[in-house]
C-alpha cells in the first residue's frame, strides 16, 4: 500500500524571495513525509514558472534520504536534448521516477516543442534509461481503450491517472490495464480545493463523506493513490495524521 502526496515547488514570480519560498516547501514536505510514503513533485503545473523539481527534488533527498521522489517531465517546453539533459539530472539526484506528459500551454511564452510523451518514452527506452529509473504516462479517468494504443505500446512502468473521482473509475483503469502500474490521483475534498474542483469538473459528494473509504477502496484495487491538494496543506496533513494512525 503506498500513499504519494503531490507537490507543487514555488511559482518564480517577481518579487518572491525563492529561498525562502524553497525553505517553506521543504518545510512542508518534512511534515508531510511523516504521514506518506512517496511524494510526487509536479513542473511548471498550468503552465506557470515554478522552480525545478528536480532542484527542489535534490534537497528533499539531501533531508530525507529514505523518502522515495518521483517527478514530472514537460516535453511541451523542452527539445530532445534538453529532456535527456533532465532525466540524466534526475537520475543522478536519485529520483526513483519520471511522469513523462504533455503539459499545459506556457504561460510564459515558450515555443511548444511539438513532441509527444509516448514517443518520448520510446527513445528513453531505446537507450535502456527505464534501467536507471522508473518512466510513466499519464492516463485519462475514462479513457477510450480503443485510442490509447500509442500510449500502451510505449510500454511505461505505469501511469498516473487524471483525478478520478469514483472507485468504478479505478476498476476500469485497473482491468484494462492489468499489466501496468496503476496510479490514481485524488483530490483531497475540502472547502480549500473547491475552486480546484470546479477547474477539473469534480463532484466532492461522489467521495468527500468518506473520504477514508474511499481512498481505502482505491488502493484494494491498486495499491497505489497520489493525494492532491493544491490549496489545504494543513487539512490534507490532518487527514493524513488521523488517517495513518
Amino acid at each position: 500500500m503506498t500513499i504519494r502526496y503531490e507537490a507543487n515547488p514555488p511559482k518564480i514570480s517577481p518579487g518572491i524571495d525563492l529561498d525562502e519560498s524553497i525553505s517553506k516547501f521543504i518545510d512542508k514536505i518534512k511534515l508531510i513525509s511523516k504521514k506518506c510514503d512517496s511524494i510526487h513533485i509536479t513542473e511548471n503545473v498550468l503552465g506557470y514558472a515554478r522552480v525545478s523539481p528536480i532542484k527542489v527534488g535534490k534537497i528533499v533527498r539531501k533531508e530525507i534520504p529514505n523518502l522515495p521522489i518521483t517527478i514530472s517531465l514537460r516535453v511541451r517546453d523542452k527539445f530532445e536534448s534538453e529532456i535527456e539533459d533532465f532525466v540524466n539530472e534526475a537520475i543522478s539526484a536519485g529520483i526513483s521516477g519520471i511522469l513523462i506528459l504533455k503539459g499545459d500551454p506556457s504561460q510564459m511564452g515558450k515555443k511548444d516543442s511539438g513532441l509527444i510523451p509516448s514517443q518520448v518514452l520510446k527513445k528513453l527506452k531505446e537507450k535502456r534509461i527505464d534501467s536507471k529509473i522508473d518512466l510513466f504516462l499519464s492516463m485519462s479517468n475514462k479513457p477510450n481503450f480503443s485510442k490509447i494504443q500509442n500510449k500502451i505500446d510505449a510500454k511505461p512502468k505505469g501511469f498516473m491517472t487524471q483525478v478520478v473521482q469514483t472507485v468504478e473509475q479505478v476498476r476500469i483503469l485497473s482491468k484494462n490495464l492489468k499489466e501496468f502500474s496503476i496510479i490514481p490521483i485524488v483530490l483531497f475534498p475540502s472547502e480549500k480545493n473547491q475552486e480546484s474542483a470546479k477547474f477539473l469538473n469534480l463532484d466532492f459528494t461522489k467521495y468527500g463523506n468518506n473520504f477514508g473509504d474511499f481512498l481505502n477502496q482505491v488502493h484494494q484495487i491498486t495499491g497505489d493513490v497520489l493525494i492532491t491538494s493544491p490549496s489545504d496543506f494543513s487539512g490534507l496533513n490532518q487527514f493524513l495524521e488521523n488517517y495513518s494512525s
